[in-house]
């Protein structure tokens, strides 16, 4: 066989094992609601060392950020809509995250382990 025609063999595997495997990756999914500039639950537990996807949704009329320091995001979810926030992975450990528009009450903590 032509050495050309076992590189494009070689390349053709490769690109089709590629997709493949990366579909095996996803990401661990969780919900979090805000409401009256709460987040429920405030707790969430996720798999340490795995990629998380994290749901948000704001039912509340005005909009509020979904901020953590430990995790190293932020992102603004408008008034009575939903986001999502890409974290991750993350070790085992305690990760605070707040709404930054409502401090004093938008609290919660995900936990990895």
């Amino acid at each position: 066989m032509p050495r050309s025609v076992l590189v494009c063999l070689s390349l053709l595997i490769a690109a089709v094992a590629v997709p493949v495997a990366a579909v095996g990756v996803r990401a661990q999914e969780i919900a979090v609601v805000i409401k009256d500039h709460r987040f429920e639950p405030a707790e969430l537990r996720v798999p340490a060392n795995k990629r998380v996807s994290i749901y948000v949704d704001n039912q509340d009329p005005t909009p509020e950020e979904f901020e953590s320091l430990s995790m190293k995001v932020e992102k603004i979810i408008p008034g009575k809509s939903k986001g999502l926030v890409r974290v991750g992975p993350l070790p085992p450990g305690r990760y605070d995250f707040f709404g930054d528009f409502n401090q004093a009450t938008a609290k919660g903590v995900l936990i990895a382990e």
